[in-house]
């Protein structure tokens, strides 16, 4: 079984005073409960903020982020990542299909869209039973991994941002001592 790279020994971004928005399906309650936990662990651990919004299903979660990203930014007070959480599992009919795969891909669409950092963590399994390893805190914690994600690129963009502050991009014309 191929196992994904854990890097223990990594220093978590702080990024105080950030605002996090989380958008979570809650379709499969027990499921999305371990999912909440763990993406609101990890950005209580980076000393962000969490706004916890709740829809139906993961089709509802791309518009709903989409709707309060740009009621946020009227008030004043923009969220600076998103992540989403839900859970999708295969069932008889071509339905899964269309959920999972339009859900992740509108998000996408979001992220790259905006320039925003975003942590998916819908989970699309086969049974329940792997919903529920993969959802839960003490093992796979994808919730907290979606969350890790977001902040991870938040906290590149903020280094980008910082590291831009001093320079100019575009064009800059180079000045000719002889005509000045």
């Amino acid at each position: 079984m191929v196992t994904p790279r854990r890097d223990s020994g990594a220093v978590r971004p702080q990024l105080t005073g950030a605002r996090v928005l989380v958008v979570e399906a809650r379709y499969y309650e027990d499921i999305a409960d371990e999912l909440l936990a763990g993406a609101t662990a990890a950005i209580a651990a980076a000393g962000a903020e969490a706004v916890v919004v709740t829809v139906p299903g993961a089709l509802e979660i791309p518009q709903t982020v989409a709707i309060l990203l740009e009621a946020a930014a009227r008030a004043h007070k923009p969220y600076d990542a998103v992540v989403a959480l839900g859970c999708v599992i295969r069932g008889e009919t071509g339905h899964y299909d269309i959920v999972a795969g339009e859900s992740a891909r509108a998000l996408m669409d979001l992220s790259v869209v905006l320039r925003l950092p975003l942590g998916n963590g819908i989970l699309t399994v086969e049974t329940e039973a792997q919903a529920q390893a993969r959802a839960r805190v003490a093992e796979m914690n994808k919730g907290g991994g979606a969350a890790e994600a977001a902040l991870a690129v938040l906290a590149l963009r903020r280094a980008q941002d910082a590291s831009r502050q001093d320079r100019t991009i575009g064009f800059t014309p180079r000045r000719n001592s002889e005509t000045e």
